[in-house]
């Protein structure tokens, strides 16, 4: 999961489906339906999805970051 979270706070479609264990065809397929497993981020003809999204999907608590 350190490496989840060392991604940063986006990542590519293609990635969150390996780490979900989806198929890249399936994957967009599922985003272009609505129906991808978390939020999804569409920025042009790319999908941005969150990592924290990512880890609260899986049930790993989402450390935050304090702001000084």
């Amino acid at each position: 999961m350190e490496a989840v979270r060392a991604l940063g706070l986006t990542t590519d479609i293609e990635t969150a489906a390996s780490i979900l264990g989806i198929g890249r065809s399936k994957a967009y397929a599922l985003a272009q339906e609505g129906d991808f497993p978390v939020r999804i981020i569409r920025v042009g003809r790319s999908y941005l999805v969150p990592v924290p999204a990512i880890l609260e999907l899986l049930g790993v608590p989402v450390i935050s970051a304090t702001v000084k």
